[in-house]
């Protein structure tokens, strides 16, 4: 991938020459790209850089509150992209997403813990926890901690979907022989072209012919994220980052995205993980939207038709 210190924003994922990577070896011979910031300042109601929990400095997270009523308001509670290594919790989705202001609902963005600083299982860890915190404090940020919806695109999709799955307390990595006073439910999810399955991306790619082949690589944002580079990885750690390993009957509705000329996360990664859920599950519980023309974080994603479907499409499941 080209990096230039320039700032790095939607219209720039067209112009990569291949996936996110992140070489640790080689920190600071590349200057860090930097993300367009959203601008928040219109916004008269919002809580920022809350923190909750108090292993690192990343788990904070920003709330921002519709201007007119006291609530209890749902909640739409963002998880931002960025291969797992990069990306900020304000940067400028959060201008797409504020939008859900002036439709009622309140909105959250959650900063988690990077794969230059913890891999996996923390970023999900963190999200977990951030849930719990939003579920607790409902009551002193006047949100409904029963309608609840995790939504994230890329990175951000897998950890959506992660949450969408409403995985027991206690029962996912890293939390075994824990105990918690909340839960982390969420009531709907909302993934946007996540890769799921990360063993398979690099031979959907060559299918398709459209995709970058370099997941496997020891610098890719999945091998950084899981510790190694992929093939010499296991398939029950790697499924672990799955979120279609966890498929049960309490999982959220959800609502699946993903273009269909994704450079980045072959279009596969969301048909398999549908096709898992109606396997399991059946018909009913997850809904598809194919984006026939789109690219990874394509301008699509943001355009008033399809925020239309996100924004109806929660009306009727929050």
């Amino acid at each position: 991938m080209s990096q230039e210190n320039k700032p790095f924003g939607l219209e720039d994922y067209d112009k990569l020459e291949g996936s996110l990577r992140f070489d640790t070896s080689a920190e600071g011979d590349a200057p860090p790209m930097e993300m367009k910031m959203a601008d928040i300042s219109w916004v008269k109601r919002k809580y920022l850089d809350v923190p909750y929990a108090g292993q690192s400095p990343a788990q904070r997270l920003d709330l921002y509150l519709p201007e007119e009523g006291e609530g209890p308001f749902p909640l739409v509670v963002h998880l931002h992209g960025g291969g797992f290594g990069m990306g900020d919790k304000r940067d400028d989705h959060m201008d797409t997403y504020l939008q859900g202001l002036s439709h009622g609902y309140a909105i959250a963005s959650v900063e988690y813990r990077l794969s230059g600083e913890a891999i996996f299982p923390a970023a999900v860890l963190d999200c977990r926890e951030a849930f719990r915190f939003l579920r607790k404090n409902a009551a002193q940020y006047s949100v409904d901690p029963d309608r609840i919806c995790a939504l994230g695109g890329s990175a951000g999709g897998n950890l959506s979907a992660m949450m969408g799955m409403n995985i027991p307390n206690g029962q996912f990595p890293g939390e075994e022989g824990m105990t918690f006073d909340t839960d982390c439910t969420v009531q709907a999810c909302i993934d946007q072209f996540g890769p799921m399955d990360f063993r398979t991306m690099d031979d959907q790619a060559r299918a398709n012919g459209v995709s970058f082949v370099d997941h496997d690589t020891p610098q890719s944002a999945e091998s950084s994220y899981m510790g190694g580079a992929l093939p010499t990885l296991s398939d029950e750690w790697l499924a672990k980052a799955n979120p279609a390993t966890y498929i049960n009957e309490n999982m959220a509705p959800m609502l699946v995205e993903h273009g269909c000329v994704d450079k980045l996360v072959p279009f596969m990664q969301s048909v398999n993980f549908v096709n898992t859920i109606y396997q399991k599950l059946g018909h009913g519980r997850v809904e598809f939207v194919p984006l026939p023309n789109a690219d990874h974080e394509d301008k699509e994603y943001s355009s008033q038709w399809n925020m239309n479907v996100l924004w109806a499409w929660l009306d009727k499941n929050l």
